[in-house]
C-alpha cells in the first residue's frame, strides 16, 4: 500500500513535471524570453546542462545520458527504500524524490539539458532557475529529513 502511494506520488510528479515544461516551451517562451511575473519572480527559459545550480556543466555528448542514468540508479535505490517504507511521510517523501530525478532525467535525454523556468530574484540576487521536479526534489528531501528527526525512535522504547 505505501509503495503504491509513494509510486503514484512519483508519476504524478514526472507528468506535472514534463506538462509544464511542455508547456513552456511549446506556448510560453515561444519565442524564449524574459517575463516579468512580480518584482520578485519571472519566468525564463533556461537548458541547464549541469547538476544542481550548474555545477559540472558540459556540452559533452555522453555526459547528459550519465546523468539521466545515475539519476534513473538513485531512483532505483530510492524505489527499494520506498518498497521497504513504514509509514505514509516517508512514502510521500521519497515519491516525491524519485518523481523529480526521473521527470529531469526525461529532460536530459530529450533535451540534453534540464529545462528550468521559475525564477525568483531579490535585490538584484537570483536563485538558480528551477522547475517542478526540482520543487519536488527539495520538498521531498526536506520532508525525509524532517521525518527522521521527528519519528518515534522505536528502537529506543
Amino acid at each position: 500500500m505505501l509503495f503504491r502511494l509513494g509510486i503514484s506520488i512519483a508519476v504524478f510528479v514526472i507528468a506535472a513535471d514534463q506538462l509544464s515544461k511542455w508547456y513552456i516551451l511549446s506556448v510560453v517562451m515561444a519565442p524564449p524570453r524574459i517575463i516579468e511575473i512580480t518584482s520578485f519572480f519571472n519566468l525564463v527559459l533556461v537548458g541547464n546542462r549541469g547538476v544542481s545550480f550548474g555545477l559540472f556543466s558540459s556540452d559533452t555528448p555522453w555526459v547528459q545520458p550519465a546523468f539521466a542514468a545515475f539519476a534513473g540508479v538513485v531512483a532505483g535505490f530510492l524505489g527499494f527504500w520506498l518498497w521497504r517504507a513504514e509509514n505514509r511521510w516517508l512514502a510521500l517523501s521519497l515519491g516525491l524524490v524519485i518523481g523529480g530525478a526521473l521527470g529531469n532525467a526525461v529532460d536530459r535525454l530529450v533535451h540534453a539539458a534540464v529545462i528550468d523556468f521559475l525564477d525568483f530574484h531579490v535585490a538584484g540576487y537570483h536563485w538558480p532557475a528551477f522547475n517542478v521536479a526540482d520543487s519536488a526534489i527539495t520538498i521531498g528531501v526536506i520532508l525525509i529529513v524532517l521525518e527522521g528527526l521527528f519519528a518515534d525512535d522505536k528502537q529506543s522504547k
